[in-house]
């Protein structure tokens, strides 16, 4: 048995580092769930999260995880038999599709090759060949945590009011929510998915549904059978607290969110997008160094398009994902995502979101490089360099 001394370096994509105050907060005895302390706790969770999507609509939380959220949004505005256009960005596309067609969703894919964002161009021509209407919303994820890569929401949105199109834009946030900028009423998005295990630092155990009234009136006017999952049960309009959670609340989630969204405001949430991008910045920069002996580079083709949150790297043939990931582990006390889906065994990813700051960064890319030394993977010199340079520079030296 290995004895690891320190800190856990946590850099994966999900769960992400606990902070020590939300680990506090959350160690407390249980409230009286019914009572006006817990009610008034809840309640100020359900609007303080509103800003973190800066939206006015109402705001669900659930006890799940996000393919918990996920279903929460899809039973709530689609009916089995409805059809629903999704851009295909990685892996998490394809899971939420296939939890739709569970549903008896029909699903059109609009095909990727995993390194580009959406093409809004493409969503567009879709949407004006659906002569009928056909489409009942379209599934975007916003950060795909397989790729690495962020789609910009507004062409999506403006292409769909070019095609003149009534479907809804549904959008996951779950890998992007308080690390990268999202502004959904701004932008048009009629619904959004979080979930509380990534840039909100908490455990694994909160969804969130962010809904505006176009959607919640397609909710009420039909969608799917449900009980747990449904918006108009949880209205907060209703004075039992048990409602607004459809039974016991999760009190010590709720708990460690409270303690998540006044750190969020604490740093401001510009603040935060800046410390993912200078993070985000810093490694994608050191696997530039790395990728100049030809055995890997950025899985991102376009720069504009690299997620602030997590950075995937594609490897050579000759790549061994389960010893790297082993030897980070057991050696370093490190620990990286491996590849997902059409990308597993063929990559790795290096999660830069939620508590995480320029140390941590530093150690991560160092602790990867000595594994590759071990390893005999070829690397490009100067990683190292690199990104210290670029954090130098974003903090204006």
């Amino acid at each position: 048995m290995t004895v690891r001394r320190g800190r856990n370096f946590l850099q994966t994509p999900g769960p992400t580092n606990i902070p020590d105050r939300i680990l506090n907060a959350m160690h407390q005895p249980a409230w009286e769930y019914s009572g006006p302390d817990f009610a008034a706790l809840a309640r100020e969770c359900l609007t303080d999260i509103r800003p973190i999507f800066k939206t006015d609509g109402k705001v669900f939380i659930y006890g799940s995880n996000g393919h918990g959220a996920w279903e929460a949004a899809l039973s709530n505005i689609l009916s089995p038999g409805d059809k629903v256009l999704v851009p295909e960005t990685g892996l998490f596309s394809f899971a939420w599709s296939a939890m739709a067609k569970d549903l008896g969703v029909t699903i059109e894919t609009i095909p990727s090759d995993w390194r580009h964002a959406i093409d809004a161009n493409q969503v567009e021509e879709y949407l004006r060949a659906d002569t009928k209407g056909e489409y009942r919303a379209v599934l975007m994820v916003h950060t795909e945590t397989a790729t690495g890569i962020t789609s910009d929401i507004p062409s999506v949105r403006k292409a769909m009011d070019a095609a003149g199109h009534d479907a809804l834009l549904v959008t996951d946030v779950i890998a992007s929510l308080a690390c990268t900028d999202f502004r959904m009423d701004e932008w048009g998005v009629d619904v959004a998915i979080g979930g509380s295990q990534k840039g909100l630092m908490c455990p694994i155990g909160l969804g969130f549904n962010a809904t505006n009234d176009k959607a919640r009136a397609v909710a009420k006017a039909g969608g799917s059978p449900r009980a747990y999952w449904d918006w108009e049960a949880r209205s907060t309009a209703r004075p039992e607290v048990y409602r607004w959670f459809a039974g016991t609340a999760p009190e010590h989630m709720i708990f460690g969110l409270r303690e998540a969204l006044d750190m969020l405001a604490e740093e401001g949430l510009e603040a935060t997008f800046a410390r993912h991008r200078r993070l985000g910045d810093a490694t994608r920069a050191a696997v530039s160094a790395w990728s100049t002996a030809g055995a890997m580079e950025l899985n991102a083709l376009v720069p504009g398009q690299r997620a602030e949150s997590i950075t995937t790297i594609r490897m050579g043939k000759d790549y061994d994902g389960k010893a790297f990931q082993g030897l980070l582990r057991e050696n370093f006390n490190v620990a990286v995502g491996g590849g997902l889906g059409q990308l597993e065994g063929k990559a790795f990813r290096i999660g830069h979101m939620g508590d995480v700051n320029e140390p941590m960064i530093l150690g991560t890319l160092a602790s990867i490089e000595a594994a590759f030394q071990i390893l005999g993977t070829p690397y490009g010199e100067g990683a190292l360099p690199a990104a210290i340079a670029s954090l130098a520079k974003a903090h204006g030296t």
